[in-house]
């Protein structure tokens, strides 16, 4: 049976509740179901069709499609629809296209900024962050920012977004942008998302250089917001961005990392820029200390959800799916859920990581012991618990097509390892 220990680890100004979960033979999980949230999230309009989508379980979502009319208030409503066999039907997936038209607009106006705000003065550096922004990036943290923002603001009787919660989604993109230039740097990867990286087309000095510009210009934005909370918040997210590089260089190849060191340093590296980009959002909508603080925690595990996926999508996909090899974290020492679960069961696995792949074939040979010994399936249900506390973190949000996005948005994480 599984064991679930909660860690309160302290660092400045939070906390983060960091969660182990591991196998005992008398210990049981408390699990936050999505179905004690209620048993359908959701109706509403995808075009001329309307998507009811029931969350009876967050690992069992299915969609539902129905032309049947109705008075709606506001255009939302809810609607109990069964779960669909998925041996008789086939499932709709969630789609970001889907998720994001509440916000379209939005992203339209964020992604001609971006272009203005960056390469006004720089020309040569633009270029750069053009790979990256036209790289086929999902804008996933400005939608988040602006999903949030819009959610929030009917709380506090705003009409619509204000100018600061538009500059925080750039500001939070730009950062965004920053930190990826970056690690493909330190992790000397050639590829991402399918594309040649910026020092792999022009050179690593132009990329530390990019990078550097675009920290830099967002923080002269992020100044200019004039509010000391997110200044001090989004400030963080760049400190966080080199602690977890550190953490993460001087932990390679080390196979007694544990799972709450590897959650924090996920934390650093990618949850932390989300859980701010939704809490600066709800402060810029006027929103009063619990649901900010709600609007972190929601981050936070989404955050973290989303990084557990990936890594678990990186024994999973093809080197074509995922837009660089398979295996590459593994291949470079970085030990991620997947393996720590799987290292519990397996000494095989320990000597050859440690022997740092130096036989033909080892690696091949350690990415199937990982999927062999249930380090996949484990990782998935710690994808899960995020994922449901993430749900959670909703509940104190207005109904709305904005709350249901965001909600979506959890689900549309986890059918990508379904």
């Amino acid at each position: 049976m599984m064991s679930m220990t909660c860690h309160n680890i302290d660092f400045g100004t939070r906390v983060l509740d960091l969660v182990a979960v591991g196998s005992s033979s008398n210990a049981s999980i408390e699990r936050h179901s999505v179905k004690s949230h209620g048993k359908t999230f959701t109706s509403k309009f995808y075009g001329a069709r309307r998507m009811i989508c029931s969350r009876q379980d967050i690992s069992r979502t299915r969609v539902f499609s129905t032309n049947t009319s109705e008075a709606l208030l506001d255009g939302v409503g809810e609607r109990t629809a069964p779960v669909l066999d998925s041996k008789k039907e086939a499932k709709m997936p969630i789609s970001l296209a889907n998720l994001f038209e509440v916000v379209a607009d939005d992203l339209q106006t964020l992604n001609q900024n971006l272009h203005s705000i960056v390469g006004a003065e720089n020309p040569v550096l633009m270029s750069a962050a053009e790979q990256i922004f036209g790289a086929g990036g999902k804008r996933m943290r400005p939608a988040l920012v602006f999903l949030v923002s819009r959610a929030t603001a009917e709380l506090a009787g705003l009409k619509g977004l204000t100018t600061e919660h538009r500059r925080l989604a750039e500001i939070i993109e730009m950062i965004h942008t920053a930190s990826l230039i970056h690690d493909d740097v330190l992790d000397e990867s050639d590829m991402r998302r399918g594309k040649e990286t910026v020092h792999q087309q022009y050179g690593t000095r132009v990329a530390i250089l990019a990078g550097d510009f675009m920290f830099a210009q967002s923080s002269w934005y992020l100044a200019n917001l004039e509010n000391i909370e997110v200044i001090k918040l989004i400030s963080q997210v760049i400190k966080d961005f080199a602690s977890g590089e550190i953490k993460q260089a001087s932990s390679l190849f080390d196979c007694d990392v544990e799972l709450e060191e590897y959650l924090l340093k996920s934390y650093y590296k990618t949850a932390s820029l989300i859980a701010a980009s939704t809490k600066g959002a709800a402060i810029f909508s006027g929103a009063d200390r619990g649901v900010t603080e709600q609007m972190y925690e929601f981050g936070k595990n989404l955050g973290l959800s989303f990084q557990v996926v990936d890594d678990i999508l990186d024994f999973t996909q093809s080197a074509e799916q995922l837009g660089k090899p398979a295996g590459s974290d593994l291949a470079k020492g970085n030990l991620t859920a997947p393996v720590i679960f799987a290292l519990e069961k397996e000494p095989k696995l320990r000597e050859i990581i440690e022997s740092e792949f130096c036989e033909t074939g080892s690696l091949d040979k350690a990415i199937e012991l990982v999927k062999q010994c249930g380090g996949i399936e484990r990782a998935q249900e710690l994808a899960k618990e995020k994922a449901d506390l993430a749900i959670k973190n909703l509940q104190c949000l207005p109904k709305s097509n904005f709350r249901f996005a965001l909600q979506d948005m959890v689900v549309f994480n986890l059918e990508r390892i379904d």
